[in-house]
């Protein structure tokens, strides 16, 4: 039986589906995902035709830099996404995800940039910027 998972975003204007397996949790301690959630990303993803989102007007699409943007709802402010240019994969908020997750804890990347305001006490590997 094929793995799914499903979620939404907290006023449920935005909800999703996935199927198939979730790749381990990456935790992303860049400014700009410090940012946007107050403390870092953890993130999943999954091959985009493998995702069904039902109110998809209520996304709206930041361009966060030229190579990505980031999905949140437009109404309760839930970050959701984050999709590079040029992947066949986006990135969903684990979050976001209702439980049980099953999700894995992977890796830490952009550690060099996080906020001095918290430590990272877990044994996972770490990356200064993306995974080298």
């Amino acid at each position: 039986m094929q793995e799914m998972h499903q979620g939404s975003c907290l006023c449920g204007a935005v909800r999703f589906r996935t199927r198939g397996k979730l790749r381990e949790l990456i935790f992303c301690h860049c400014s700009q995902c410090r940012k946007q959630t107050g403390l870092y990303y953890a993130a999943t993803n999954v091959l985009d035709g493998n995702i069904e989102v039902e109110g998809a007007d209520a996304v709206t699409w930041y361009r966060s830099s030229d190579d990505a943007r980031r999905g949140f709802c437009r109404n309760c402010g839930s970050a959701l996404f984050w999709k590079a240019e040029g992947l066949d994969y986006t990135s969903i908020l684990a979050g976001a995800f209702e439980k049980p997750t099953e999700l894995e804890p992977g890796y830490h990347i952009f550690c060099a940039d996080k906020g001095d305001y918290y430590e990272i006490r877990d044994d996972l590997p770490r990356f200064a910027s993306g995974r080298e």
